[in-house]
């Protein structure tokens, strides 16, 4: 099979449940694979677009539409980075340095900062694709998907694991072809979206940096959880910022 084949399916099993059949063999590494994560940004993207225009259509009220869009994405990732927002919330939250901070994070109980987390970022994504309505168009859904997992490669490029075991080690260390994946994927959103795609991407920038500082300070490095907190409060914060300034 094609390398860069089984790298995007080994992608798509870490971001999705989506079906990606069986890899013979020993699977590429994480690290390798990481540049087809804005690819299966898009597949989610068409996802969640999918259902909330099919929704509009059928006569379903904007917000309906739009939890129903979100209800869809969280069953096709397994619902995995909500899982890392309030595992990252707890422990930045609730942690009294980064050894505590990485033990909360490991427990699988969902703490008071998690689930405030996690009622505040789905408050925002459903209230801003609720107010976007018919303007939350097929573009938007796919840029969002992408670019929100191009921020995850942002902090992997630029920050170490902090711990010497996880999904933050297993992915870590700089490609080259993800670097390219993560431009292009930028340089599409920009050519598709014009001043809509550049605030997008300045959104996602923005995240990444100010989730990496957090990170770096607290934890000394990313894991699979800060990972997973970067790409859901990217994508909430995009649809937001459309939502504000292009409210169609």
């Amino acid at each position: 099979m094609n390398a860069a084949l089984r790298e995007f399916r080994v992608a798509l099993m870490l971001l999705s449940r989506l079906p990606a059949g069986r890899i013979e063999g020993a699977a590429p590494n994480l690290a390798d694979a990481r540049w087809a994560f804005p690819l299966v940004g898009l597949a989610l993207g068409l996802i969640g677009w999918a259902v909330h225009a099919g929704a509009l259509a059928s006569g379903a009220p904007a917000p309906v539409a739009a939890v129903l869009a979100l209800a869809a994405l969280a069953l096709a990732t397994g619902a995995l980075h909500f899982d890392g927002l309030a595992d990252f919330a707890d422990g930045i939250g609730g942690g009294r340095d980064g050894a505590h901070a990485l033990e909360i994070m490991r427990d699988s109980r969902v703490g008071s900062y998690g689930v405030l987390a996690l009622i505040l970022i789905v408050a925002l994504w459903l209230a801003a694709l609720a107010s976007l309505g018919a303007a939350a168009g097929l573009a938007p859904f796919l840029a969002i998907g992408a670019l929100s997992r191009v921020a995850m490669i942002g902090l992997q490029e630029t920050l170490p694991a902090a711990r010497s075991d996880g999904l933050g080690r297993m992915a870590a260390g700089r490609s080259g072809r993800a670097r390219l994946s993560a431009a292009a994927a930028v340089l599409l959103a920009g050519l598709a979206l014009g001043w809509q795609g550049a605030a997008l991407v300045a959104t996602c920038a923005v995240i990444a940096a100010g989730i990496g500082v957090l990170a770096r300070r607290k934890l000394g490095g990313i894991t699979g959880d800060v990972l997973g907190a970067t790409q859901l409060l990217a994508e909430a914060f995009c649809w937001a910022v459309l939502a504000t300034f292009w409210p169609g």
